[in-house]
Parts: C-alpha cells; structure tokens; sequence
C-alpha cells in the first residue's frame, strides 16, 4: 500500500495537497507576508487612536491584497488540480469548485 504521507505532487482528493512551482509559492509567502505587516499596522493604527477613515481604508487596502493572493491560488488550482481531476474522470470537482468561487465572492 502506498503511504500517503509521501507528495507525489498530485491533487488527487485522497491526498489533497498541491504542487505549486516554487516560484509561485514564494510568491504566495511574500504576499501573505506583506498583508501579515499590513495587519500588524492596522492594530496598531486601532491602537493609537487613529481616524476611523483612515483604518477603513486600510482595511480595504489589506482586503484587495488578500483578494489578490486568493485569484492567483484560484487561477493555479483551476489550471492544474481541476484539469487534473476532470481527466481522471473526477468531474465532482466542478462542484467543489463552484461552492470555493462562491466563498471567494461573498
């Protein structure tokens, strides 16, 4: 039996890991490093009084970014994981899929 614990860089919905090119994922650490600072600034905006607007700005700025990080996971998902599965015959992952978009557009 095979042991799952070992990556053999599928998204195979047993495993359900993925396999992003290091390029991609320091990308995806960078950005959630940014947007880790941007929260740390907002606290401390809370923290020093600041004028409401300018947090909610900040708030909003902080919520782009995130929305960034999450197309670009989505965009990587869907050209690799769902095609994968849909040609292994997986065609419930169109489902999984729709109800992920729907979180994401709330």
């Amino acid at each position: 039996m095979e042991d799952l614990t070992q990556a053999h860089g599928s998204c195979n919905s047993d495993i359900r890991k993925s396999h992003h090119s290091e390029n991609t994922k320091n990308n995806l650490v960078s950005r959630l490093n940014r947007i880790e600072g941007q929260i740390r600034g907002l606290k401390g905006l809370i923290e020093k009084d600041t004028y409401c607007d300018d947090v909610l700005n900040q708030i909003s700025s902080v919520q782009s970014a995130l929305n960034g990080v999450g197309k670009l996971l989505l965009e990587n998902h869907m050209k690799s994981c769902v095609i994968e599965r849909i040609q292994e015959g997986e065609t419930e992952v169109i489902d999984e899929l729709l109800v992920t978009i729907k979180k994401l557009i709330k």
